[in-house]
């Protein structure tokens, strides 16, 4: 007997695209992802453009995913798309150590995030 499909996690207007395992810590990924939160896809993109975070560019790929799964897996249209959702989660740490006076060493920790972007079909009066 075959496994039974899971069921959909996401409604049928929605796409999502996960990042995982982004070297920056989850505080400054989330400035990020407040900047799009809520907005529409054209103007999302428009903003992480012209943004000067450095991990702004990561995180228009993952944007630009979310809106390719919607539009050739869901079959969504993609002027009608809003950001519904996009969140930061915390990955693993690395520890390093600095060496420093005496004989002494430092703790260093390299954090990693991941990002999760959910776009939602929605009507064009809600949109506007």
């Amino acid at each position: 007997m075959a496994k039974q499909k899971q069921p959909r996690r996401l409604g049928d207007d929605e796409a999502r695209a996960k990042l995982r395992m982004i070297r920056i810590s989850p505080q400054k990924l989330n400035l990020v992802a407040q900047l799009i939160r809520g907005k529409k896809v054209e103007t999302a993109l428009a903003d992480l453009e012209f943004s000067d975070k450095r991990i702004s560019g990561e995180v228009k790929k993952v944007l630009n995913s979310a809106i390719a799964n919607a539009e050739n897996n869901h079959g969504l249209d993609v002027d009608s798309l809003i950001v519904s959702e996009a969140y930061v989660g915390k990955n693993f740490v690395m520890k390093r150590f600095r060496a420093r006076a005496r004989g002494r060493g430092a703790r260093i920790l390299k954090p990693f995030s991941e990002l999760t972007i959910v776009v939602k079909e929605v009507a064009e009066q809600e949109a506007a």
